[in-house]
């Protein structure tokens, strides 16, 4: 496995077990971590965690969670018992959520990287204008992951426009996980995509690859093409 492919997260986005089967044995040779969002954990429940987990790879559980601080908090105490590795919420919650989240991973002394959502990928200007926000998309971006830097999170999702300026500001030990990754830069509801080599040489620490991967006839192909 080289650099390059450690640094690639899978999203395993389908409720189809046989393909999960096949993707978990298939890239053995070439992934380290999963990543498991909502509509799979929503249909597996927590079982989905225990197969890729008994597989040996390490779990990024992306529920993107966002409620009252003592319920998000609640929330990183339930999800920290299934052993994963890698967990997000939504900074738009605010700065006392995050607190209550940061302060029980530290109660049970957990590893796990507590990452925070800054703006959806599936958000470009246009968009935000209609849900009344004043700043603009880059600069939403900044303040979002300030706001998580400052209370404790280890790094920030984000869309691959915004690594390079993300990176100059808050340093090489924040940790930025890059979904919106497209081989054509097809941008269907990905509105602010980037190659995996154009993301890396960025400064993504993780890329999150899912329907290029998923979608394709030999998923071993992408790693291949990996430079």
């Amino acid at each position: 496995m080289n650099e390059l492919s450690k640094k690639v997260i899978v999203a395993l986005d389908t409720i189809d077990i046989d393909k999960i089967t096949y993707l978990l044995k298939e890239l053995r040779d070439h992934v380290e971590i999963f990543k498991i969002g909502l509509q799979s954990f929503i249909f597996f429940g927590p079982d989905i965690i225990k197969k890729v987990k008994v597989a040996d790879y390490k779990v990024f559980l992306d529920l993107k969670l966002h409620d009252i601080p003592n319920t998000v908090q609640k929330a990183v105490e339930s999800a920290l018992k299934h052993d994963i590795d890698m967990l997000t919420i939504h900074i738009v919650g605010g700065d006392e959520m995050i607190k209550k989240a940061v302060e029980m991973k530290k109660k049970v002394n957990s590893e796990i990287k507590l990452l925070g959502v800054t703006v959806l990928t599936s958000h470009n200007e246009n968009s935000l204008e209609k849900l009344k926000y004043s700043l603009s998309l880059e600069d939403l971006v900044l303040h979002f992951a300030n706001i998580g830097k400052t209370n404790g999170l280890d790094g920030v999702v984000c869309s691959p426009k915004e690594i390079k300026i993300l990176r100059e500001k808050f340093g090489k030990d924040f940790l930025l996980v890059t979904p919106g990754i497209r081989i054509d830069k097809s941008l269907d509801d990905q509105k602010r995509t980037l190659t995996p080599k154009e993301a890396f040489e960025a400064g993504a620490d993780y890329i999150v690859v899912g329907r290029p991967i998923l979608d394709a006839d030999n998923p071993k192909i992408f790693f291949e093409n990996l430079r």
